[in-house]
């Protein structure tokens, strides 16, 4: 029966990244992946997750009109980036990373 080498990994940041505008999110997804490039580590990604879409619908009149509705949605991008056995300094690039407003960045240690 052969043996199966399993991969060790011993650290792990996820980067989780979150905003509105599509555009806006694969921009900063760029610059971070750039970031991380200039170092010798690992990284998967990004991994786009599903799309949350938010729907609303209001009233455009309280009493008369009240068949007459407004419909709004809210759509929530979402990316994931994961780096394999980070070293300090990409922990002080990314600590150092001057993302766009409206860019949601979360940094966790797994």
């Amino acid at each position: 029966m052969p043996s199966k080498k399993k991969e060790e990994i011993k650290q792990k940041i996820r980067i989780k990244i979150q905003a509105y505008d599509h555009k806006l999110i694969d921009q900063s997804v760029k610059q971070i992946v750039e970031t991380i490039g200039r170092y010798d580590v690992e990284i998967r990604g990004p991994v786009p997750l599903p799309t949350e879409i938010h729907k609303y619908t209001v009233n455009r009149s309280t009493f008369v009109h009240k068949t007459s509705r407004e419909q709004y949605e809210i759509r929530v991008h979402k990316r994931l980036i994961d780096i394999i056995n980070p070293n300090p300094k990409v922990i002080d690039a990314l600590t150092g990373l001057n993302l766009p407003a409206g860019v949601d960045i979360e940094i966790k240690m797994v």
